[in-house]
């Protein structure tokens, strides 16, 4: 049976009880689908469903074939290694005991011989040329991204689930996911904001509050669809309001004109120019046509506002987002940040040797480079998290650092809590107002940043920092536009755009790089440690 996955009147609500998925219809096939959304519409939660690590309200989810996970990659334990990861620690162990002469005859016959050169094509294909016994924790997210995908497709299942599985990849790492998804025989259902990614797809799922929505072909194809379908619903909403507003003007025009012929015959029966029984039965006349008139009038209108409900439902309300900083008091050609002769690297690896470098006010800095060459380490030295291996990094301005996990938000706390703590001049109206800015409204100012979807803890973490009251005179952000989609992208670059403080960068989105208006690149290579300023 060919690889499937249908899902039938699915329905899904959160803890908090956010309704996230009603009556959902949609079925997955032996090709490659992007699946596209909004953050916090349910795409993770989605992928969650059909592995079954999650179990649904109502409807039903059905499985054709071995389906395999990738997820958001999170902090690994400290003594995972590569081959934990890929599940063939003990197949290798014993590969080792009957190489030194101390495997049984059993153990003998058991051991796949043919295991180490299958894990380091595996590996390789991913462009990864790192030893089994190496530490997830020493990967860089890129890395581990890469290593996390190679162990997925290591025993060939149906069907992959894949979530965001470009973040963090540099240049050549999200060449090869999109040249390994090329070459993929099975199905996948990719979730994904990299337009270059979801270009290469067969279909595109689009999932928004109203719905799934299949469309033929890569990411061009669905936008140049959908910019149709739009316009199409705008123009049916705009002649429902038209409809409506006809409606209500009719209905007080026939209103306005039975009270003048009301009024007419009350002025009759007043001077006597008819009989009492005359005026009377034309007085109960009028008040009935009175009546169905309002009765007729009021079907029109209830029918005329459900077209204007029909038409808006196809229209998904979209609340804006909005960055918009006031000054950071940063005075131009100001030193900002200082390096000199500095080395970064973990143990007795040297990632980035002797960096010099001095950042004025307001410039803007990329550090770009591959994966593993250093850029995260050097942004934990240049921010206080992690010691140099030698030389000195001065800091002369007040700075906020916005890193891959974004740390700095507490969990266990509310978005308001955290917004509170990390600004705790700010009153409760400036933090609410915020907060709306980066559409967290209301009660969804209240949501535990652990319920966040990755795109809403981001965007929850660029509120606490650029929604201060007096932002940071330098902005350190390490891959900002990661989990968030298309649309917060590009609100994200309009706002730092403004930003008047000084942007230290690390990214792989070069479209991002350069709307922001990066004058300067560091980047780094590996693995020597040597850099170029550009």
């Amino acid at each position: 049976m060919p690889a499937s996955i249908t899902l039938s009147g699915l329905s899904y609500s959160t803890p908090d009880g956010r309704l996230l998925f009603d009556n959902l219809n949609i079925a997955f096939g032996a090709e490659r689908t992007g699946l596209v959304g909004r953050n916090g519409v349910g795409k993770s939660t989605l992928l969650r469903l059909v592995s079954a690590e999650l179990s649904p309200r109502s409807g039903a989810v059905s499985v054709a074939g071995r389906v395999a996970v990738l997820r958001q990659i999170v902090a690994p334990p400290p003594d995972m290694t590569v081959a934990d990861l890929f599940g063939v620690t003990d197949g290798l162990a014993l590969i080792d005991r009957a190489e030194a002469g101390r495997a049984s005859l059993a153990e003998l016959a058991e051991a796949d011989w043919t295991l180490p050169s299958r894990l380091e094509a595996s590996l390789s294909r991913l462009g990864l040329g790192i030893r089994p016994d190496k530490p997830l924790a020493a990967l860089s997210g890129g890395e581990m991204t890469r290593a996390a995908l190679a162990a997925l497709t290591f025993d060939e299942p149906d069907m992959l689930l894949l979530d965001e599985p470009t973040n963090n990849l540099d240049r050549d790492g999200r060449r090869a996911v999109i040249e390994l998804l090329a070459g993929w025989r099975g199905g996948a259902v990719v979730v994904s904001h990299d337009r270059e990614l979801l270009e290469s797809m067969d279909a595109i799922v689009e999932l928004t509050s109203l719905g799934a929505s299949r469309y033929g072909g890569g990411w061009s194809a669905y936008r140049a669809r959908k910019a149709i379908e739009l316009a199409a619903a705008r123009h049916d909403f705009d002649d429902a309001e038209r409809r409506f507003a006809g409606e209500r003007q009719s209905a007080q025009a026939q209103a306005e004109k039975q009270a003048r012929r009301a009024g007419v015959g009350a002025r009759k029966a007043a001077r006597g120019d008819m009989p009492k029984i005359v005026a009377g039965g034309l007085e109960r006349k009028a008040e009935e046509t009175r009546a169905a008139d309002a009765r007729l009038a009021e079907r029109r209108m209830a029918a005329a506002a459900s077209a204007v409900d029909e038409a808006r439902g196809k229209l998904e309300v979209l609340i804006p987002f909005s960055v918009s900083l006031p000054p950071s008091g940063l005075v131009a050609d100001r030193l900002v940040l200082r390096l000199d002769g500095v080395s970064v690297g973990h143990g007795d690896r040297v990632l980035v040797r002797d960096l010099s470098l001095d950042i004025r006010g307001p410039e803007r800095v990329a550090i770009t480079g591959p994966n593993g060459s250093g850029k995260t380490t050097l942004l934990g030295a240049i921010t206080g998290g992690l010691p140099p291996l030698s030389g000195t990094v001065d800091r002369r301005v007040d700075f906020a650092f916005l890193d891959q996990r974004v740390s700095l938000l507490d969990e266990a706390e509310t978005i308001r809590d955290n917004y509170r703590r990390l600004d705790p001049g700010a009153s409760e109206e400036a933090c609410r107002a915020c907060l709306a800015r980066f559409r967290f409204r209301a009660d969804a100012a209240l949501r535990t940043v652990g319920s966040l979807s990755g795109g809403e803890r981001l965007r929850a973490g660029l509120a606490c920092v650029l929604g201060r009251a007096r932002p940071p005179q330098l902005l350190v952000l390490d891959e900002p536009t990661n989990h968030l989609d298309v649309e917060s992208i590009e609100t994200v670059e309009a706002g730092l755009r403004a930003y008047d403080g000084s942007l230290l960068v690390v990214s792989h989105d070069e479209a991002f790089l350069e709307a922001i208006g990066i004058g300067r690149r560091v980047e780094l290579a590996s693995p020597d440690g040597t850099t170029r300023l550009a």
